[in-house]
């Protein structure tokens, strides 16, 4: 994981501008099949961002997220821009995604077309985090006077949403009337941030009302003004989640070498190296050179099996499943290596494993320890 890093994404150049105008000291990053970022500053922080373009629509946002989370390892994955508002939301206005709708998911029946949608949630850590930044208000600053962030359902189609007469906006009214803004993209960088493991937070600024005044004079006044306020908001949070991630470091971190107290709630088998364990208290050491390294090989076919066995017996989707083996496929050849690059993407493979089955406690825990043993040997 690069910890300094944040990626944030955008549809359009307006949007891509808006970002591209808070930052400093860019510099370009060519990905080697032939997607460019641009790498700066956020002014006032030691915050990096890596900027991108993805174009319009789920399909390619989902691509070219998978493809930055690989490149960068980030600390989080931002999509920021502008979206159409369902139920009157100010313009102007921000919104956060506390979890995102693919509307577009359903059957035809006799009877009529029936909702199949899919749905993400933004992790618990980030949507507290961005409820600091509204709070606080520091990123009001850098926006007019009255400009307010909401909190709710964001939903992602595949199709622009100009009328609230037609029948794609009936469909939205009867089967997704709490989500408050309608955009393209939204849904695939949250499965790309899903199979990744990886932090993923959609900001948008309302530029229309969904009401038919798009491409209008009046649409196009707003859009530069609801990018530029999606993009202050979306800074600051992109500053906070990376002093967020340092606190964890720090607190985490134990450069005397002594003991580390981990608490576990649930039950589950926790393997450990060289670690002790009271009823949930798990107390790790931290210093374990002189004890030997690990097998990790050895350890990896047990988190396979443990894996496995979560999987059959339903705790974990097919999705993420095969993401898990994906990401330990990656860390059995990282460590068969045994090359500096190679023990690096061993642990990045790991952490993002961890984030793949956070809510799994014995695999979880044992990856946590294999992440701490593996900063200590390789």
């Amino acid at each position: 994981m690069t910890d300094d890093l944040v990626v944030m994404l955008t549809a359009l150049n307006p949007e891509y501008e808006a970002v591209r105008n808070r930052l400093e000291n860019l510099r370009p990053d060519r990905h080697d099949r032939g997607t460019r970022f641009e790498v700066g500053t956020v002014r006032g922080t030691s915050c990096r961002v890596a900027l991108g373009l993805t174009g319009k629509g789920n399909h390619s946002a989902a691509v070219l997220a998978e493809r930055a989370i690989s490149h960068f390892s980030p600390t989080a994955l931002m999509f920021v821009g502008v979206a159409g508002a369902l139920w009157g939301t100010p313009l102007g206005d921000v919104v956060f995604a506390t979890h995102v709708y693919a509307y577009h998911g359903g059957t035809s029946e006799d009877d009529g077309l029936k909702a199949r949608p899919r749905t993400w949630e933004t992790s618990h850590e980030v949507a507290q985090i961005a409820q600091h930044v509204a709070r606080i208000g520091d990123w009001k600053r850098d926006v007019p006077d009255g400009t307010n962030a909401h909190f709710g359902l964001i939903a992602a189609g595949e199709i622009v949403q100009n009328s609230t007469i037609s029948a794609e906006a009936r469909w939205i009214r009867d089967h997704f009337n709490d989500a408050l803004a309608i955009e393209m993209e939204a849904a695939g960088v949250a499965q790309a941030g899903h199979l990744n493991g990886a932090h993923v937070a959609i900001v948008r600024g309302i530029s229309d009302q969904a009401d038919g005044t798009k491409n209008s004079a009046a649409d196009r006044n707003w859009q530069p003004r609801a990018a530029a306020n999606a993009a202050a908001f979306a800074t600051y949070l992109a500053a906070e989640l990376l002093k967020e991630g340092e606190h964890v470091a720090m607190r985490n971190s134990n450069a005397s070498g002594g003991p580390r107290t981990v608490h576990i709630s649930g039950t589950g088998t926790v393997g450990m190296q060289a670690g002790t364990i009271s009823g949930s208290t798990v107390v790790q050491n931290v210093s374990p050179r002189s004890e030997g390294a690990p097998d990790f090989a050895t350890e990896l076919s047990r988190l396979r099996r443990d894996l496995k066995r979560e999987h059959s017996h339903g705790q974990l989707d097919d999705d993420t499943y095969e993401a898990a083996r994906g990401e330990l496929d990656i860390a059995d050849k990282a460590i068969a290596s045994d090359t500096p690059e190679g023990r690096k993407t061993f642990v990045l493979a790991l952490k993002r494993l961890g984030g793949l089955i956070a809510e799994l406690v014995g695999p979880a825990a044992k990856i946590a320890a294999l992440v701490a043993a593996a900063k200590g040997f390789l």
